[in-house]
């Protein structure tokens, strides 16, 4: 199984899981929510900040943009998409801020603009959202910027997933299993699809969760993925598509803990006993 370097980590097997923790569009438009989001990143011990960027007036048509959708922005949905969307000044904030906190930060970009603005800020590597993996032209465009590719699976049939890999080489590629439904219910995980694309694939392999709780990410873990990734939020109750799949602090506190407890967890796998267990058994033990 092949690895990535991402920054100054490796992800792959017998590495540390790399944890992704997805900021999304869950700042609302707000660059002091951006940074406390960051902040809480940080504080909990994750490797990378991921957020989403988008030319709004080319991902989405006309006629998408201009439905009524009433929020703080205004009454289109356009009027949504454009307020939630970060330009240079804000970027520039975050790239500052992260290099102050000392933490990684990268995208998904949506269309090729977004992928040559994210570029300006020399990314460790760029995000395939689910819904961009049968984009073509996009992942042949964001290959050629160089950088490792982070591939997300949600929606898509092993067929197109294969198609993609095909345009974007197992080279410094990694693959996430993911369901993109928010939140996921429990028998949408199918979790084994983690050892069917380790089978078929030559390159790490990940999950990107958008699950209520924490329960699947670990087994994720366990079954092999070297990556994890999830949505997280200051407040579940906030506004917004995504915050109702996401991870407040303290769930984030513990998926990582446990996350990193995982391999002492499981051991070497050759049997023996413990030192702490000897007293056990002669307290414990029949004597014959």
């Amino acid at each position: 199984m092949r690895a990535v370097k991402i920054g100054n980590k490796i992800v792959g097997d017998g590495y540390p899981c790399f944890i992704i923790a997805e900021i999304g569009i869950n700042h609302n438009g707000s660059i002091n929510m951006a940074k406390s989001l960051i902040d809480m990143a940080v504080e909990c011990g994750c490797d990378a900040v991921k957020f989403q960027k988008r030319t709004v007036d080319i991902v989405y048509t006309k006629e998408e943009l201009a439905k009524e959708r009433r929020s703080v922005f205004g009454n289109t949905n356009g009027d949504l998409k454009r307020g939630l969307e970060f330009g240079e000044s804000e970027y520039t904030e975050i790239d500052n801020y992260c290099k102050e906190k000392g933490i990684m930060w990268f995208a998904s970009c949506w269309d090729e603009n977004s992928v040559d603005f994210i570029e300006n800020f020399n990314p460790p590597c760029y995000k395939i959202a689910s819904a961009s993996l049968t984009d073509d032209s996009l992942l042949s465009y964001t290959k050629s910027k160089g950088k490792p590719i982070l591939l997300s699976t949600g929606m898509s049939t092993m067929e197109e997933i294969k198609n993609a890999v095909n345009i974007l080489g197992e080279d410094n590629l990694i693959i996430y299993h993911c369901t993109s439904t928010y939140p996921s219910n429990n028998d949408e995980q199918n979790l084994n699809v983690i050892k069917t694309l380790r089978k078929d694939f030559n390159c790490p392999i990940g999950f990107s969760g958008h699950e209520r709780g924490l329960a699947p990410s670990l087994i994720a873990v366990v079954l092999g993925a070297c990556s994890i990734e999830r949505h997280i939020t200051l407040d579940r109750t906030n506004w917004g598509s995504d915050q109702s799949a996401s991870l407040e602090k303290n769930g984030l506190y513990h998926l990582v803990r446990d996350i990193r407890n995982i391999p002492v967890f499981m051991g070497d796998g050759i049997k023996q006993v413990y030192e702490r267990e000897k007293a056990i058994i002669k307290k414990l033990r029949r004597v014959k």
